[in-house]
């Protein structure tokens, strides 16, 4: 049995949902390859290529890879679909859009957000919001599978794999107009090891900022939120966290004014450490809480400030 696994990256660098998507692999078979997509990707290849347990690593590249045009990512894996049986895609923003497309063009159900691998045709994921673990067994010859990073350890270095060029794909169809990127010198959100989240009871975008991002830089921390404060607009899109939003699994995870709706806990449950604050002792994210304080945020974080900076933070 061979795996493809498609290598998450911005066309600098190597995401870590990589290692973790070889890790899923690697417990469905020995034989691993990597196939890196999009423009100018030397650098991602080189760093795929030190993956442990990586046999060998495929670049394709045009224009429109380099963009992440879903149209031009599968056509490229269908090209090299033939010689695998299993094709796995970390869960993210793009591999969600462009992996359906592998599955529909093979004719086989996709199999999406896997967070343990039973055996070689059986899986689990989760379904209602996290509520519930679904074992799911296909007997599709060729399977397309989206897995939570979150869910595995990070596969290690110490790898050599060959580097090898392959056939790159542009789509006949789609072009890629612009794009604009949210530039900032904080932790990416799903990959931080702290995480600062508001929810809605900051009641404004300027105390969310006022309140949150100086904690959060307190910290070094990404800074998240849940749907609700995004949707009242304190906090812009790529902020949330929760099912609809991103999936976190940090080393420490603060939710501040958060009350914790099963759609919150479905995307940041798996924290290792989870922070509570809520002036409502009833509020369903005690429920999961490692630490809870039921306190106005008003006070409790200028009083984590000041213990923060007396600490020498």
């Amino acid at each position: 049995m061979a795996v493809l696994v498609i290598a998450d990256n911005d066309n600098a660098h190597l995401r870590d949902g990589t290692h973790k998507t070889v890790t899923a692999a690697l417990k469905l078979s020995g034989d691993v390859d990597v196939l890196v997509l999009g423009k100018g990707v030397s650098a991602v290849a080189d760093a795929a290529a030190k993956i442990a347990g990586v046999r060998k690593v495929l670049v394709a590249e045009s224009d429109a890879l380099g963009h992440g045009v879903a149209e031009a990512q599968a056509d490229a894996a269908l090209a090299l679909a033939g010689g695998y049986d299993a094709i796995l895609v970390p869960a993210t923003a793009g591999g969600k859009n462009f992996a359906p497309r592998i599955a529909a063009k093979l004719d086989v159900a996709p199999i999406s957000d896997i967070v343990e691998v039973v055996s070689a045709d059986t899986f689990v994921r989760p379904i209602y919001a996290g509520n519930a673990l679904e074992t799911v067994q296909s007997s599709d010859a060729k399977k397309v599978i989206t897995v939570r990073p979150t869910a595995f350890a990070a596969a290690g270095e110490g790898g050599s794999a060959a580097v090898e060029a392959v056939s790159g794909a542009d789509a006949a169809k789609t072009r890629f107009v612009s794009e604009e990127m949210v530039k900032s010198d904080r932790p990416e959100l799903a990959a931080a090891k702290i995480v600062v989240s508001g929810g809605r009871a900051m009641g404004s975008a300027e105390e969310f900022q006022a309140v949150i991002e100086p904690l959060a830089d307190k910290l070094g921390a990404a800074v998240g939120a849940s749907r609700a404060a995004v949707d009242a607009g304190y906090a812009p899109n790529d902020y949330q966290v929760g099912q609809t939003g991103k999936v976190v699994a940090p080393q420490l995870y603060i939710a501040v004014g958060i009350s914790g709706a099963i759609q919150h806990l479905a995307g940041m449950k798996d924290s290792k450490v989870i922070v509570a604050i809520n002036k409502d002792a009833d509020a369903p994210i005690f429920q999961v809480a490692d630490y809870g304080l039921v306190a106005d945020y008003k006070s409790a974080v200028p009083d984590l400030m000041s213990a923060l900076t007396a600490a020498g933070k």
